[in-house]
């Protein structure tokens, strides 16, 4: 659960949009994407290994 401390003075929407920040900055959000459809593991790990393969390109290109 997410807590954002109010400071003494400070506006509402001011809170909100830390607290908003905070949400998207933490996985929450991306583990209730995740949670909304089922993917099967060899979607999964397709993906991950198509991410790996990205970073790995971005890395050589980097070095060259």
């Amino acid at each position: 659960m997410l807590k954002i401390q109010v400071k003494e003075g400070e506006n509402i929407e001011r809170a909100l949009k830390r607290y908003k920040r905070k949400f998207v900055r933490t996985t929450v959000k991306n583990q209730l994407q995740e949670r909304k459809q089922f993917t099967k593991p060899s979607v999964a790990r397709r993906a991950q290994l198509q991410k790996a393969q990205y970073i790995q390109g971005l890395r050589d290109a980097e070095n060259v």
